[in-house]
């Protein structure tokens, strides 16, 4: 499953291996989204761990479908 992680503040691009080779966009509203495949739970709860560890806070996470429309969000 395709998921969408959107943090507070602009990640820079050296974090995308670091938590599973995600996309990095950055928004002109000073927020970050990382999107790309997750395997399983595990993984997925690893990303959020990475996440917690840079102290990025989580504005929100979408599980998207093959088409990337929006499935669910937290």
């Amino acid at each position: 499953m395709t998921y969408e992680f959107r943090v507070e503040g602009h990640l820079d691009d050296h974090w995308s291996a670091w938590l599973g080779d995600l996309t990095i966009t950055r928004h002109h509203d000073g927020t970050s989204t990382l999107t790309g495949p997750v395997a399983d739970q595990a993984q997925l709860h690893g990303v959020l761990a990475r996440l917690r560890d840079i102290g990025a806070t989580l504005l929100s996470l979408n599980a998207l479908e093959a088409s990337h429309t929006q499935a669910t969000e937290s």
